[in-house]
Order: structure tokens, then sequence, then C-alpha cells
């Protein structure tokens, strides 16, 4: 596949990371209160160049970068249409431009209506679609370049964030400061990565039951992060549901490791 184009992906995916990340740091910090209810506008005048306080700042920040990487989104979907792109690289590509408008339209309304959690929350999902869109379509126009090595780190990095990840959700940590929330999403994002990884390219190196370890973290994934998102004070039932959606996505991440270690070990006999 045309190196041009790769690298536009994996560009793209890095500007909706980046945004993710920056988005989680404002909410956290109550930034996007300081533009008191203003979008697109602040109150630093023309293009925001003289804001008033640094959560103004930073706030803008935050509205630039996405604006640059929806320019990416729309850029990378459109070239998949305009080259001989796999279809799943080109509606991987198509869902992540389509979702875009409805996260902008989702942002404005968390700086206008700042306390409606359900806002937050589609806001929250729409991003994390984009992204896992993105992610997809980042690892398969690569997937060629992925070797054993890659494929071993994901497993294994897989192993470290999950665990890394929830023991960053509240009520797991009695403090959950600004810079441990980013870092919790941060995890998140690189551990939907890893797995992707194992879903894309890992699938094809392991055989039998193995194979279906990667798909099972996948799929148990977004559950362990929708109820992560609400377990203070949660119900037992919630509880236990959290635990064994986190139990599936550590066993997949478990069976993968072993079945790539044993695909390795196999070829090394040969």
């Amino acid at each position: 596949m045309n190196r041009r184009f790769r690298s536009l992906v994996a560009t793209t995916l890095l500007f909706v990371f980046a945004t993710i990340l920056l988005g989680v740091a404002t909410k956290s910090y109550g930034a996007g209160l300081a533009c008191e209810a203003r979008w697109p506008v602040c109150d630093g005048g023309l293009l925001n160049l003289f804001p008033e306080s640094f959560p103004s700042f930073f706030e803008w920040i935050h509205r630039v970068v996405a604006g640059i990487g929806g320019l990416f989104i729309v850029g990378s979907a459109i070239e998949s249409w305009r080259r001989e792109t796999p279809t799943r690289i080109r509606y991987a590509l198509t869902l992540g431009a389509l979702l875009t408008p409805l996260q902008v339209l989702l942002g404005q309304q968390t700086v206008t209506n700042f306390g409606m959690s359900e806002v937050l929350t589609a806001h929250f999902w729409t991003a994390f679609t984009i992204f896992g869109a993105f992610a997809f379509a980042f690892v398969a126009t690569w997937a060629d370049s992925i070797r054993s090595t890659h494929l071993a780190a994901a497993a294994v990095g897989g192993l470290v964030l999950f665990p890394a990840n929830v023991l960053l959700t509240p009520p797991f940590i009695s403090s959950y400061t600004p810079v441990l929330g980013t870092l919790q999403y941060a995890v998140l994002l690189v551990l939907v990565l890893a797995v992707l990884v194992l879903v894309v390219v890992g699938r094809e190196k392991l055989s039998g039951t193995f194979r279906h370890a990667p798909l099972a973290s996948l799929a148990a994934l977004p559950v362990a992060v929708y109820l992560g998102r609400h377990l203070i004070a949660a119900s037992p039932l919630h509880q236990t549901a959290y635990l064994l959606a986190g139990l599936v996505v550590y066993g997949g991440l478990v069976g993968s490791t072993v079945g790539l270690w044993r695909t390795e070990n196999s070829a090394d006999r040969i």
C-alpha cells in the first residue's frame, strides 16, 4: 500500500489520540468553563490570540487540535475513496469521517451545556468509536510491516495495560486528579490499539481456539470500559458484571500471548 497514504492514516490517528487526551484534560481541569459557554469563540478576541486566562487558552488549544484533526479525518476518508484501498479500511475511515460532524456538535454542547451528563457520555463514546475506527485502519494499512516482535509487544503490553487501566479507575485510586484521569485514558487508548493489532494481524498467526482469544478481548473491552465509568456507588450486580467483563478481556489477552508463544516455539522447531 502507498506509503504516503499509510503516513496520512498514522498522522490522523495521532491527531485523534491527542484530541481525546486534550479533551479529557480540559474536562478534568474545568477549562471548558473558562469560555463561559461561548463556542466556537472564547474570550481572547480574534482567533483567541489574547486569552484572558490559562484555562481559556487550554480550551482553545483543544479546539485547534480537534479542528486540524477533523480535517485530517475527512481527508483520510476522501483519499481512501480516491485510490484502490481495501474495503474494510475504506469503510473504517468513512465511519470516522461520518461521526466527526456529530462529535463537533457534541463538543459544542459540552461547552454550552456543561452539566448534561448524557452529552458528555455521548461525546466520549463518539470519540472512542472514531479512535477505534482509525486505529483499525492504521493497523490494517501497516499490517504487512507488523512482525512477530510487534505482536509479542502488543500481547504483553495488553497484559500490563489492562490492569493499569483498572487501577487508574475510581474507586481504585483515592485521589482522581486531572493528571491521573488523562493518564488513564492514554493507557486505555493504547490498550485498544494493542488489542486491534492482535485481532487484525495476530489472529493470522494463531491456531485452534487461540484464534478466538483476541476477539474475546475486543468484544468485552467496550463493556468493561462502560461499566468502569460507573463504578462509584455501583450495585453488586454492576460490580460483578464489571469483574466478569474484565476477566474476559484479560483472559483473551492471556490466550493471545500463550498462542503466539506456542506458534513461535513451533516455528523454531521446524
